[in-house]
């Protein structure tokens, strides 16, 4: 499993000639990532003075993020063995009429699944955005960048897994299949970046010396 390499062996897999790890992977260790960050703001605000008031919303937070934590790295390996699972429906034998017609709708349902694989890393990643938010503005002010760097690491995590889930699109050919992801898609992807920037600008400016 992708998961059970060290950092330094994980990079250096990404960095082969393999097709995978490649960006599907690399988006939701970026959710991993976001997780991870967001847990430590909230585990860093628990038990200090002046946030007694958000204690308990900060413990909910750290547990959440911690689960999230979960359900992105198994995705790491998830979005790398649903590209071998289309990968190998193209190696289906096709010499007869229904050979060819079997592996066909095969490669089709792979497809589908390859696509609803990011799409799911996205919409967890967005969801997620929302409590890195919280953490950012109601969590420990010593660590806000680090929140920062949740949000922007969750947004590659939507953004990421979105074109993965678009590069599929093209080859799926149940239209209304396509139609709907693509628009939540374009939906995700418009509210992620106005999301990042609200809370990204207001630190920013409250930062400024």
């Amino acid at each position: 499993m992708l998961v059970e390499l060290t950092v330094k062996d994980f990079l250096n897999k990404v960095a082969g000639n393999d097709p995978v790890p490649g960006g599907g992977s690399i988006a939701a260790l970026n959710g991993a990532v976001a997780s991870a960050l967001t847990a430590m703001v909230a585990n860093l605000t628990i038990g200090k003075k002046n946030y007694e008031g958000h204690e308990e919303l900060m413990n909910h937070i750290a547990s959440l993020a911690m689960k999230e934590k979960d359900v992105f790295i198994a995705d790491i390996d998830r979005d790398s063995e649903a590209y071998d699972a289309v990968f190998a429906c193209f190696k289906m034998p096709k010499a007869t009429d229904e050979e060819k017609a079997a592996r066909s709708a095969a490669i089709q349902e792979a497809t589908k699944h390859a696509a609803l694989v990011p799409m799911q890393v996205a919409r967890n990643a967005y969801e997620l955005m929302s409590v890195i938010t919280d953490v950012a503005r109601l969590g420990n002010q010593n660590a806000v960048t680090d929140a920062c760097v949740a949000l922007m690491s969750a947004r590659t995590a939507v953004l990421g897994a979105l074109l993965n889930v678009r590069i599929n699109l093209g080859s799926i050919k149940d239209k209304a299949f396509a139609d709907d992801l693509q628009r939540e898609a374009d939906i995700l992807e418009r509210q992620t970046c106005e999301r990042e920037k609200e809370v990204l600008d207001a630190i920013n400016q409250e930062l400024r010396v």
